[in-house]
């Protein structure tokens, strides 16, 4: 694996598109006590502004969507439908509620460890994981499971934590990448916010 590099936070203070864009294909870690994980980003989608009816900050400011509203380059963890965490990237400048939904990675570390939780039912279970290393992360729920993100990573640092988004020195420019309209919601689908690598075995939903 090369040598991956830590994003300043002033990658994450730019506009939220360019950011979704940049992020395919970089390295999401998360190190535990359990063993460290981590995965290459192939599927994102931004989220932007009040005036976005599926961004959370659309009906302005409220205690669940706060970070959205803070300084850029932290974790917006949040409980999905009471089933799923869902890990984003927040955005732009300070004030302006925006943020990166990570859908999709390419397990790469800690593979083991990866399928020892996506196999458990509840905590602490020791199942067999069934399917394939590319189903690992695929969708976002599954991804948090699987790098066992959950509500205790919510406002922390993605430049210099224990999650945190690393550039690798030598990862290639050129993957291909595909825009969509965004996925799993009912508004806002006007918007072609979604950025994936085409064709990729990990990216979630159907091709477009």
């Amino acid at each position: 694996m090369p040598s991956p590099a830590r994003l300043p936070k002033r990658f994450f203070h730019q506009d939220t598109v360019d950011v979704a864009r940049a992020l395919i294909g970089m390295r999401l870690v998360h190190d535990t006590p359990d063993g460290m994980a981590a995965g290459v980003i192939v599927e994102v989608e931004a989220y932007i502004g009040e005036d976005d009816p599926a961004c959370h900050a659309a009906p302005g400011p409220t205690a669940r969507n706060q970070p959205l509203y803070g300084p850029p380059g932290v974790a917006y963890v949040y409980f999905n439908y009471g089933v799923h965490w869902l890990v984003n990237a927040v955005t732009e400048p300070e004030g302006s509620p925006a943020a990166v939904l990570i859908r999709a990675l390419a397990a790469v570390d800690g593979l083991p460890l990866m399928r020892q939780r996506r196999a458990a039912r509840r905590p602490g279970d020791a199942g067999e994981w069934a399917g394939s290393d590319a189903d690992l992360c695929r969708g976002p729920g599954n991804l948090t499971k699987a790098l066992g993100i959950t509500g205790a990573q919510n406002r922390v640092s993605l430049s210099d934590g224990a999650l945190r988004i690393e550039r690798l020195a030598r990862r290639s420019r050129a993957l291909p990448v595909a825009w969509s309209p965004r996925i799993g919601i009912r508004v806002g689908q006007d918007r072609l916010w979604r950025a994936y690598v085409p064709g990729h075995p990990s990216v979630s939903g159907r091709p477009r």
